[in-house]
């Protein structure tokens, strides 16, 4: 399970490189440092889903290439890029 952080109820999300990333955090934190540094205050709404309903759902429902940046205000973080074997081939930027 993973922390999503919300903003009007939707899943928060910014665009870089022409990827829009989810954003999603191990634990709340992480997800507190983010939001803090974002200026949206220690308590910040969320949403807990799986990581898997996130890729095989979520991002595809974005509807643009998307992918998931998994702890961004961690000592640890990653990106789940949208390419074949992370997220449905249907939305894999790579698929061919």
């Amino acid at each position: 399970m993973v922390l999503v952080p919300t903003v009007g109820g939707e899943p928060l999300a910014g665009d870089l490189g022409g990827i829009t990333w989810l954003y999603a955090f191990s634990g709340e934190d992480a997800l507190g440092r983010f939001a803090v540094a974002r200026g949206l205050g220690a308590a910040a709404p969320y949403l807990t889903v799986s990581g898997a309903r996130l890729l095989d759902v979520a991002v595809p429902a974005m509807g643009v290439a998307a992918g998931v940046a998994v702890d961004v205000a961690g000592p640890a973080p990653f990106l789940l890029p949208p390419v074949h074997g992370i997220v449905p081939d249907a939305v894999a930027v790579d698929r061919g």
